[in-house]
């Protein structure tokens, strides 16, 4: 009796289209650690160098310049988070809304929509994830560039699979979901309540003070998919140490309690993009669900 040979299925893949060095360990970092730890593929493309974040002085030796020193910290966090690999677009970092570097010629900002749409169809060809993930479409905390790849993203998605579209970046391929990163305001409401009693001002919040969390907190989305990260949230820790120039969620969020801090960090949420999920669906666990 002849046995008739089977294909073996389709390894399962996610990739990650994210803005800066950081943005992967900050945000879905415990979502990326845990699938990558169960042995899905796991990309990244990073958008930006991280020129414009400002570092300490002394912090950038030996590196020649801060896009040098922030890909190193991305190298060390991918490494820590289990990524297979990253996409790097090389645009420069664009920096908060209204800022001069908007202007610079170089920045993402100025980036025509159909270049940054064209490189993550090379992404998504290259790489062939079933799952896409991406930044919402208020950018997270508002910041330009998030936007943009959010934007150029949603394009992608769907231009990945049109022979028609973007020749030149390879063989097409289907993915089968694309999500954006969410959040239910709840308890980062009370954070905002909370900081002033610690004396801190919500509207001026990160190493900058250029992230209004009074204004975030408005921006509510949709949540369908709730990732339980609790256990790989040591793992993403450590991939946002690497990132010591941004000083991390350790400086971030010192003065708050930990409980906050753990209840803020430990389920990640994400809203469904494509396809759009059914009314009423109930909330899943799984970004690869059946």
């Amino acid at each position: 009796m002849t046995e008739t040979p089977t294909t073996p299925p389709e390894p399962r893949r996610l990739l990650a289209v994210l803005a800066h060095p950081d943005d992967e360990s900050f945000g879905p970092g415990g979502t990326l650690a845990k699938y990558a730890a169960e042995g899905v593929e796991v990309w990244l493309a990073c958008a930006t160098d991280g020129d414009a974040g400002t570092i300490d002085a002394a912090m950038l030796s030996p590196w020649s310049t801060t896009a040098q020193l922030r890909a190193a910290e991305l190298c060390c966090a991918a490494q820590a988070l289990g990524l297979r690999g990253i996409d790097w677009y090389g645009y420069r970092d664009s920096g908060m809304a209204g800022s001069a570097d908007n202007s610079h010629p170089q920045s993402l900002y100025q980036a025509p929509l159909e270049q940054v749409v064209g490189k993550i169809v090379a992404s998504i060809r290259k790489h062939r994830p079933q799952v896409i993930l991406c930044d919402n479409e208020f950018g997270g905390y508002g910041h330009p560039d998030h936007i943009k790849l959010h934007n150029a993203t949603v394009q992608a998605f769907r231009a990945a699979a049109d022979p028609s579209q973007y020749p030149e970046a390879g063989a097409v391929w289907t993915p089968q979901r694309l999500f954006f990163t969410a959040f239910t305001p709840g308890l980062l409401k009370l954070l905002v309540r909370l900081m002033p009693l610690m004396g801190r001002d919500p509207r001026k919040f990160g190493r900058n003070g250029d992230i209004d969390l009074a204004q975030v907190v408005s921006w509510e989305t949709p949540v369908h998919v709730r990732v339980d990260v609790r256990p790989y949230l040591a793992t993403k820790s450590a991939a946002s140490a690497c990132h010591a120039s941004q000083g991390g969620p350790q400086q971030a969020f010192r003065g708050v309690p930990g409980f906050v801090v753990r209840r803020l960090m430990g389920f990640e949420t994400f809203q469904q993009g494509d396809p759009a999920p059914q009314p009423g669906a109930a909330m899943l666990k799984d970004l690869f669900y059946v």
